[in-house]
Order: C-alpha cells, then structure tokens, then sequence
C-alpha cells in the first residue's frame, strides 16, 4: 500500500454542508487509528457552520483529526493536482450542491476541484450523498457522476450486524468507505451467511423408531 516513495499512501477527505458530519468525523477518527494512509481534509463553507450546529465543536477540532488540513479557497494546494498521487477522495457527507458541480465540472473550490482530479485521473472518488428524498435532479447528477467514474455511497444504516448505538451505524458507513479504497479494517462484523440452528439431537427412542 505505501507509495513509491516509501511514504504513506494519501486519501481526500471532503466534508461539505450536508447534514451528519458525524460521518465525516468517524471515518477521520478511524483513519488516525488505524494510521495506514496519510489524510488531507478539506471542508466547504457550510461544512463548518453544520459541523457548529451538529456536534458543538468547532472545525478547527475537527481538523486536528487529520494530517493535513487546507483551506476551501487554497487551489494552490498540491491535492489540485494530478502530479499529487493519491487513493482517491471520499466526500462525507455530500451535499446534493456539492454532487451537482462535480457532475457538472464546475470547480470553484479546492473540494471540487480536488473530486474533478480524481474522475480525470481515474482515481476512486467516494461520495456518501446525504439527502432525502430525492428529486429527478438528484437522481439524474447521481447517474452523471456514476457514468464519469465515481462511486455513489449513501450512508444507509444496514441491521444485519445488529447494531445495538448510533456509533455501530456509523461505523458501518466508514468501513463501506474504507473497503471502497481497499483500506483494511476491523470496523463492522462481515455477514457470514445464516447462523446454522444446532443439530437436533437424537434420543433413545428415535434409534428406537428408526
């Protein structure tokens, strides 16, 4: 997984105005744990006042759970270039804003642009869309993404692993996003198939009988 360079393979993580940056903040939290990947963060304008609004801390908290953390307006930054080797970036969580420039190509930030390197590179672009319901504008931006490359990834709680808290769900979200860039992790239990019910056992009668 290391680069050739001998350093840690790099992910994207946006972060936009759409609602549960809760998201965002687990996988960001994962990723620091399990210090695989080197993480550059960046998050739009409404990112932070949602960030304020949902989790009461500040983005500069949030921030702190990354390696490297730039500015929306930095389009100077390495990341908007395809010389930058990366895995890939994933949007968590995406707004339907966000969805809608990168369907389009209008890049008129860092997070946009840094999405529109990876489709024109050919890199992995994540996008846990975060919006419901859905309108035929949704749907329609959801196909063009899907057509130019990415991956669309709504953050849908799944019951199989029997969650018993909110951070059971929400670790069930991360570990989709990680498995997307081939990111080992431990963050949810795989289904395994049914659980076998225990073999009858037989009585003395049953020989008995047969």
């Amino acid at each position: 997984m290391d680069r050739a360079d001998g350093q840690r393979p790099r992910l994207i993580v946006g972060v936009t105005g759409a609602s549960a940056p809760q998201l965002a903040i687990h996988l960001l939290t994962t990723l620091r744990k399990l210090g695989t990947v080197e993480t550059r963060l960046v998050m739009s304008r409404a990112a932070h006042r949602t960030i304020e609004l949902e989790t009461g801390l500040r983005p500069a908290e949030v921030a702190e759970l990354c390696d490297v953390s730039h500015p929306r307006g930095d389009i100077a930054a390495d990341i908007a270039s395809g010389s930058c080797l990366t895995l890939g970036m994933a949007v968590v969580p995406c707004s339907m804003k966000t969805l809608a420039a990168i369907a389009h190509g209008y890049s008129d930030d860092l997070l946009t642009r840094a999405a529109d390197v990876c489709l024109k590179e050919r890199r992995r672009l994540v996008l846990a869309t975060r919006e419901t319901p859905l309108s035929l504008v949704h749907l329609r931006n959801m196909v063009a993404v899907t057509e130019a490359g990415a991956v669309v990834l709504p953050p849908v709680p799944a019951y199989y692993h029997r969650p018993a808290s909110l951070d059971d769900l929400l670790a069930h979200v991360t570990g989709k996003i990680l498995d997307q860039f081939g990111i080992g992790h431990e963050s949810f239990p795989r289904w395994q198939g049914p659980r076998k019910p225990p073999t009858p056992q037989l009585s003395e009668d049953s020989y008995e009988q047969q």
